[in-house]
């Protein structure tokens, strides 16, 4: 795809409206950054991996917008999705003097992404912030709809802020860097959008999966503009996950829970969020909402994606403990996204023994 006509879809909240570049060569195009504000300081953010990779290539596009570029380099991965770590964001910002008006560019992945966005909010009360995104489940996911956070010991992103980036450019040529596990990762997202909004784009994502995994750029191209779209139309709905947004955690809640009860970083997010989209589908069924077949189905998409399907061992107590830790629990009642029907989702409680079956059923075994 030429980067002289990116596809582009807009996000409108209440208070803000901003495009979604999808295209290939877009972080070396001039009329990417168009429009952008002409500021003292931009600063990228990033992790010294993606630096390496594209933080020269953002400096020289950006340096006719700023007079001064700086680069603040992360450390990599979830387990540093952390206040010591965001507070290198202030240090940086506060050592350069950079006022309200500086820009953050967030170059990397959802981590980078979240941690950058809630750096935005924070500094100065909110500065203006554009998001990167370099892998494909920060592209399809993380940089669209202005959640920001960062984690706690207690709980995945639990300490953040929403706030809306001026803009989103998807450069397609940087998943041609990524690891096959990180692509697969990103796929957990992709596929999610399918059993809750658009069982029309399950059926594209079965039949080109091999397609996707092969970096193939028309396919890749649709599955960033849909999945975005109906994020997009989501949050345009529901800017703070009062209701409607919270669809968009499918399998989040067994997700998350996998995540803080590993480790962060021991699984990838997109893996847990896979491995979650089974456990999801099954209780779903177990509600009487989905017949068993499409359990099954889920579990084929998501396996050919690469991804795991068995949930790790873990005590069941433990389970439920990070459980209602989880963003949507109320008074301490866990509350799951489940499909009901195929093709839309529902916010649901479910029977603590009902969680568990499904997770005891669904568990690694030896």
């Amino acid at each position: 795809m030429s980067s002289a006509s990116p596809r582009t879809v807009t996000v409108s909240t209440t208070d803000s409206r901003y495009d979604i570049l999808i295209g290939g060569g877009l972080i070396g195009s001039a009329s990417t950054w168009s429009g952008l504000p002409t500021t003292h300081h931009g600063v990228i953010v990033s992790n010294p991996v993606v630096d390496m990779l594209h933080g020269e290539a953002l400096a020289v596009a950006i340096a006719p917008l700023h007079r001064h570029v700086s680069r603040v380099l992360l450390p990599d991965g979830e387990a540093f999705k952390t206040w010591e770590s965001l507070n290198l964001v202030f240090d940086h910002l506060l050592a350069r003097g950079c006022d309200r008006k500086t820009v953050l560019y967030a170059l990397g992945g959802g981590v980078v992404g979240d941690m950058t966005g809630f750096a935005a909010a924070c500094y100065m009360r909110g500065v203006p912030f554009v998001q990167v995104p370099t892998t494909l489940l920060a592209q399809v996911d993380s940089s669209v709809g202005g959640k920001t956070a960062i984690n706690h010991p207690l709980g995945k992103n639990m300490i953040g802020a929403f706030y809306q980036p001026l803009r989103v450019v998807c450069d397609l040529d940087t998943l041609g860097t990524l690891p096959a596990r990180e692509l697969s990762a990103g796929l957990a997202e992709v596929i999610k959008y399918g059993p809750i909004a658009d069982m029309a784009f399950l059926d594209w994502i079965e039949a080109r999966l091999p397609a996707l995994r092969a970096l193939d750029r028309d396919a890749l191209a649709h599955a960033v503009q849909r999945s975005c779209e109906i994020k997009a139309e989501v949050v345009g709905k529901d800017e703070r996950e009062s209701g409607l947004r919270a669809i968009l955690n499918f399998g989040h809640t067994f997700g998350h829970a996998i995540e803080a009860g590993l480790g962060y970083g021991a699984w990838l997010h997109g893996e847990a969020v896979g491995c979650g989209l089974v456990l999801g589908a099954a209780l779903s069924a177990e509600l009487g909402l989905v017949p068993p077949a499409l359990v099954e189905r889920l579990e084929r998409v998501v396996q050919a994606a690469g991804l795991p399907v068995r949930a790790p061992v873990m005590a069941g107590s433990r389970w439920l403990e990070l459980m209602r830790v989880d963003k949507k629990a109320e008074a301490g009642e866990i509350r799951f996204v489940v499909i009901d029907p195929p093709g839309r989702a529902a916010l649901r409680p479910a029977p603590d023994a009902l969680v568990l079956r499904v997770i005891q059923r669904y568990t690694a075994t030896a």
